[in-house]
This record gives structure tokens, sequence and C-alpha cells, in this order.
């Protein structure tokens, strides 16, 4: 153990535990870029123990009553909500976040997902029983998977957590859950407010299991024989992987990879609305969101003024550490994503415009100027591919349908949005582009009861809603005589 850092340690059946061979890595603040504690890189004896534990375990919370599930949640919903305060602490140095922020816009959802899969653990629903051939009755079975190897990304690390775990859960599965190597600090506090809940209810210890490591953690968890599924939120390479190595087997895999969210703004829209909701929505979380409102297509006719006015909204917005007031958005997440970010700036064609940043910022953390890029083609490097930093890029068009095709025109299909006053052709582009989500007149907003997930190279699968709770169970058709 590193002298002067905290100590942060698995969750394996119930207790906490360093990796069987004494291996650990270290985990950076990205808002200062020094080390703040060590964290397990679990290996193979770590993963065969949590899997062990989830398996061993699994029996008995499979064949509880949903309602004895859903007290458990609703009690874990409560005991987050009791811990906020220490919750937004370790997420904060965890992410580099905004306190406040963190306190705000992730604290609450998260307690309201937990409370909504509480109470779709008692609400399966599936066709009813009926004979469909004479003499027999057919019905149709919904049951838990079994162990989920689930592994969370580094973006939104405990509301993450919970996308994966109150879902599974909730169905009768149990959980090896593995947070990113670079913030896996509020996972292993959130394992310690559910192993507390769980305990306390006198379920098995090995119900909730966390493993902190690298991507061969992952690549273990994936590889192992237990898990009947795999579940990842990453990037599409991470998800090919998974899938890879899922299909070995034949588990069943759960997929929420990139995104390149297309946002559509016409000449009747209320331009002064959509500037302050893309910049809000394009520079949120220093713009590491999957959904982030970061590639602008403006009809020709308002691209000008669009673009002038959303420059002034990026000088506007405010980067800095976690404590400074009326910051908008943190450091990006690591060293390499800094170089990520910048590298896709540095290589701008000559006909690229910086309208604003397009820099770092300070010499300490990994900061990055808000900043929007304009006069691009829908070939470029940075409209193509998914950037994962506060840089918006900015595209005009002629008419609906060149917008419809540059909007289309990529490997992504995880969110987008139709910003016009015109209710017909809001309808036209929701049912045109092909993507899993549809904002109009807005960007970012999510509910518990509606599905997020994509299409295309986005992944497949959905988190929250009911969608979200079947994907973690199977169906089973039971068919009986009525002779007898």
């Amino acid at each position: 153990m590193t002298t002067g850092l905290r100590h942060l340690r698995n969750h394996i059946d119930g207790e906490f535990r360093d990796a069987a061979d004494g291996r650990t890595t270290e985990v950076v603040n990205p808002a200062t870029g020094e080390p703040y504690a060590t964290a397990p890189l679990s290996g193979p004896a770590d993963v065969d123990a949590a899997m062990a534990a989830a398996a061993a375990a699994f029996p008995a919370w499979r064949d509880l009553v949903p309602g004895e599930r859903q007290k458990a949640l609703l009690r874990i919903a409560d005991a987050v909500e009791e811990r906020a305060e220490e919750l937004v602490a370790v997420e904060s140095e965890n992410t580099g976040k905004p306190i406040g922020l963190t306190r705000e816009e992730e604290i609450p959802p998260m307690i309201d997902q937990i409370r909504f899969f509480a109470g779709a653990a008692r609400m399966l629903e599936g066709r009813s029983a009926g004979e469909y051939m004479d003499g027999l009755t057919s019905f149709v079975r919904r049951e838990p998977l079994g162990v989920c190897a689930q592994v969370a990304p580094w973006n939104y690390p405990m509301m993450m957590a919970v996308w994966k775990f109150a879902p599974a859960l909730a169905a009768g599965n149990t959980v090896v859950l593995k947070p990113s190597d670079t913030t896996p600090a509020s996972t292993v506090l959130i394992a310690d407010i559910v192993g507390g809940v769980l305990a306390g209810l006198g379920h098995p210890a090995g119900v909730f299991n966390v493993l902190c490591g690298d991507r061969a953690t992952g690549r273990l968890m994936v590889e192992h024989p237990v898990p009947a599924m795999a579940s990842i939120t990453g990037s599409v390479r991470a998800g090919a992987q998974v899938a890879e190595t899922a299909a070995r087997d034949v588990k069943r895999v759960h997929l929420e990879l990139g995104g390149k969210a297309p946002v559509v703004v016409f000449d009747d829209a209320d331009l002064p609305k959509a500037v302050e909701g893309i910049a809000a929505a394009g520079f949120f979380n220093a713009g590491q969101d999957c959904t982030a409102a970061t590639r602008v297509l403006v009809h020709e006719s308002v691209h000008d003024t669009f673009v002038a006015a959303l420059a002034e909204a990026a000088a506007g917005t405010k980067t800095g550490a976690p404590d400074v007031p009326d910051v908008a958005y943190g450091p990006l997440n690591n060293a390499t994503q800094l170089a990520q970010v910048s590298g896709f700036v540095d290589r701008l064609p000559a006909h690229a415009r910086v309208e604003a940043g397009g820099h770092r910022v300070g010499d300490a953390g990994y900061f990055y100027a808000p900043t929007v890029v304009s006069g691009l083609r829908q070939d470029d490097e940075i409209v193509q591919q998914e950037v994962f930093g506060p840089v918006i890029t900015v595209q005009s068009f002629t008419d609906e349908a060149q917008a419809v095709a540059f909007a289309n025109g990529v490997e992504y299909g995880l969110a987008s949005s139709v910003w016009t006053r015109d209710h017909a052709r809001a309808m036209r582009l929701t049912k045109a582009l092909d993507f899993g989500c549809v904002w109009v007149n807005t960007h970012i907003p999510l509910v518990a009861e509606m599905p997020h997930g994509g299409f295309k190279k986005s992944g497949y699968g959905k988190d929250l809603s009911a969608y979200g709770f079947e994907d973690y169970t199977r169906v089973k058709h039971v068919m009986t005589s009525l002779d007898g």
C-alpha cells in the first residue's frame, strides 16, 4: 500500500478484501492529476471468489417473493439518500465533478431509479395463460438469468452502477460489478451501502459483489463460466470485445456503447432557447456523455447567427475544480482522455474554424475549455468519431432531407434531438432519425420510466424502464395437460 493514500478494497461475499495476490493500482484525482488512493488489481483468484459467492447466493435471492426484493431495494434507496453527502464527496474526488452539480443532478435520479426498479420487481408482465391446443394450457414464466457480470464506465461511476445493479437485483439475479479502474471509489462505497442493507435484512452476502481492476479483470469476468449475462457500458471497441468473448459460451450480452448525437436545428427554431439548451447539454460533465449534444446541424439560413451565439455561450461557460463556485463542469477523466480530446482539435482540417476554446485550461488536472468548431464537412474525423469531451461541432444543411442524411450518416445510433416549431416536421424527424432516443426542443433529460439504449454501433439492450428490467429476465414456456 502506498503511504498516505486511501486504500480501497474489493467487496466479495459481504467482506472487504484486498486482491488475492496483493496487486494494486493508483487512482488519480482528475482535478489535480495526483493519486489519492490505491485499488485492488483483481486477478483470476478474485474473479473466481466473486463468481462463487454470487452463484451460491443466487438460489435464495431468486426464490424470494418479489415483495422481499422490493423491500431490499427500497432500503438501499433510503440508505443512498441518508449517505448522499458522503457519496457526493467521494464521487467528486473520484471524478473531479463539481460538488453542487453532483449533489443536484446525480443523487436524486439514482435514488429514483432504485425505487423505480424496486416497484418493477412486482410488476412483471406477460401474455395471459390460454389454450392454444386442445386439452393443453400454456403460460409464460419470466425468470432471472443467474449471475450477471457487469462493467461500468468512468463518466458516471455511481449512477451507472445503479443502472447496472438495480434492475439485475430486482429481477432476482446476483451481481459481480466492476467499476472503471480510474473511478472505483464511489462504487466501493456503494458496495458498503448495499452490503449493509442486505446483511441487515438477512440476505446472502454474495448477492452483490464489487471487483476493482483493469481491462484484464473485466475480460476475466466475461470469460468466466459462471455468469449468464455480461453487461457493459463503454466504448464500441470494448463492447465488441465483450460480445466476441461472451459468444464463445453463448452468454447473453447487454451493450450500451458510444454515441454521436445529432442536434438538428431548423430555421424556425427558438434560437436563444436552442443555444442555451445545446450548450448545457453539450458541455455538461465535460461532454463525457454518450448522449451529449456535441454534433449540431443547423439550417444554412440561421447558421452564422447560431454559431456566433453558441460561441458566446461557450465563452461564458466555466470549468474548474469541484469546489469552485458557478462551475459548469469539471475535468476530463484522465490524461489519456485529455490527449484524445486535444488530438481531435489539433488534427482539425484547414477548412474548420475554432470559434471558441480549443485548448487545455491550466497546468494541473485535466481541464479543457468549452469549444465550438464550425466549417466542418460530413466526412471529417471530428464529425464521424466520438470525441467525448467539451467540444461542439457545427455543420450547415440546406433542407430536411440533407439534415436527415447528415444526422444518420454516422456509425452510432444512441440519441438525437430536433429543434423546430413545426409539429409535423418534428414528427417526420422522430420517425426518420435512426437513434434510440429522439428529443424535441430539448436534449439530454432521462427518466426512469423510459428506455435508454441505441442502435447500430451504439449497442443493444435497454437501460432504465420496464424494457431494461426485462433484459435481466428469461422467458420460459410452460404447457400443462388439462386431463390431469
